[in-house]
């Protein structure tokens, strides 16, 4: 990372303004025809076997309906081959032996402000990340990368188990950057002991690179790292005596805050979620 490279990342993210939650309007105009034939309700708990077996992950609808004429897919043990066919969600359904999970996978990236827990609940009522993605998904989704209440920045939420247990991994390398505004000016000595590697709490600590922010003090401070312990850049700073004033995420596993103001969310895209599921 290069002084260039940070630096456009924190142009992206400039405009932090807005309300804690991506409003939505309803596009179009309504039509002034109105059907004079009664809606017939659809039924919850039935649903499409070629939509099923899309929002399992295998493949699309239409490569679906494809399969499903092949006999590739069985519901309860049975073959079934018939187009638009409807199954119950708490149907066995199988593509090639394999159990589908019809629940379609959500990928949300935040824009956390301050003061706000990264925790699905909280028992002690603290505003919490989880609150402001509530609309983003009916299903029921976890954070990857959390960050401490204090600390803002990117955040990963999503009901996909698999990338969940991936990118928690220690050694899985994702990269992180980080904006960092100290109580006072890095000394260039300091500024040479984080570059070289430090010792905090008896572990090495690597980072990828560590720069001065351009056209700013030399107490703001952007910084790439691999590691992840917790909250270990906070720790860095604090343990060359430093207090950390602002700490910000902008840059997490590829992904920016471009377009994407404090408080808000959005999807990610489907080349996003393709690179995310090359990391092992």
């Amino acid at each position: 990372m290069g002084r260039s490279d940070y630096n456009k990342d924190r142009k992206s993210s400039s405009k932090e303004e807005g309300n804690y939650r991506k409003r939505k309007y309803n596009e179009g105009k309504p039509s002034s025809k109105r059907s004079t034939a009664p809606k017939q309700a659809s039924d919850p708990d039935l649903i499409r076997l070629n939509k099923y077996v899309a929002n399992s992950g295998v493949c699309s609808r239409r490569d679906a309906d494809i399969y499903i004429s092949s006999g590739n897919v069985t519901v309860n043990g049975k073959p079934i081959t018939e187009m638009g066919y409807k199954v119950k969600l708490k149907d066995v359904v199988k593509f090639d032996g394999r159990l589908l999970n019809p629940e379609k996978k959500e990928y949300i990236l935040l824009n956390k402000p301050k003061d706000f827990a990264t925790t699905t609940k909280d028992g002690r009522g603290r505003r919490t990340a989880a609150q402001l993605v509530v609309g983003a998904s009916k299903s029921t989704l976890y954070p990857i990368g959390k960050l401490e209440k204090a600390t803002t920045g990117l955040i990963l939420f999503t009901n996909d188990g698999e990338m969940i247990t991936r990118l928690a991994r220690p050694k899985n390398g994702l990269r992180k950057i980080y904006h960092v505004e100290l109580n006072r000016d890095l000394r260039s000595e300091d500024f040479k002991k984080i570059k070289d590697g430090l010792t905090v709490e008896d572990s090495l600590v690597r980072v990828a690179e560590i720069s001065y922010v351009v056209n700013a003090p030399k107490r703001e401070i952007g910084l790439e790292i691999f590691s992840s312990r917790n909250n270990i850049v906070r720790r860095i700073f604090e343990h060359l005596e430093y207090d950390v004033v602002k700490l910000d995420r902008v840059v997490y596993a590829g992904l920016t805050k471009k377009d994407l103001p404090r408080g808000h969310w959005r999807n990610l895209t489907a080349q996003e979620v393709i690179n995310l599921a090359v990391i092992k």
